[in-house]
């Protein structure tokens, strides 16, 4: 069976350019900053050891869903088409972080609460920081216990950036 070929553009957005990997199906498979091409060299490593990764224009849909949340319609996000690799943990998490309302942010403890595993707070944040779909699994709605914003892989400017955009929204 040949391994299938994703599709990988580079969109502008106001916090830097974003690279995105598409399948054939038109569906996102990365969403990495484009100045950590580390980040986006390890989830194709983890998830996408073997396929092709072509330049290649990304679908309409996931390009104009991305477009439209930068532009403020933030619920353009759910429209966008993905699907990722990972254990059956991850994607609980993965999951719950996209059942964090807009415009919100929690606290890993409370993450792991509602995933029925408080204890289970490190791993919480591993699978937090090893998701592949920055923005739209979104993973920089989670900060510390104390409020403070905590590790995300494209820099805390931009999760700043980020949790205030939606909360700008949100509230108009």
């Amino acid at each position: 069976m040949r391994p299938e070929v994703l599709t990988l553009d580079t969109l502008n957005t106001p916090i830097g350019e974003i690279d995105v990997v598409t399948d054939v199906q038109g569906r996102l498979r990365v969403l990495e900053f484009h100045d950590q091409p580390q980040r986006l060299a390890r989830a194709l490593h983890l998830h996408h050891r073997g396929q092709t990764v072509e330049a290649s224009p990304a679908p309409t849909a996931v390009r104009d869903g991305l477009a439209a949340y930068f532009a403020g319609e933030l619920a353009a996000l759910k429209a966008v088409p993905w699907t990722i690799g990972g254990t059956a943990f991850q994607h609980q998490m993965w999951n719950a972080l996209v059942e964090i309302p807009l415009g919100q942010a929690t606290t890993y403890a409370r993450l792991a609460e509602r995933l029925g595993r408080p204890s289970a707070v490190r791993a919480v944040g591993a699978a937090n920081g090893a998701n592949p779909i920055a923005i739209v699994v979104p993973c920089h709605r989670v900060i510390g216990a104390d409020g403070a914003l905590t590790g995300y892989g494209g820099g805390i400017e931009r999760k700043r950036w980020l949790l205030a955009h939606e909360s700008r929204q949100v509230r108009q």
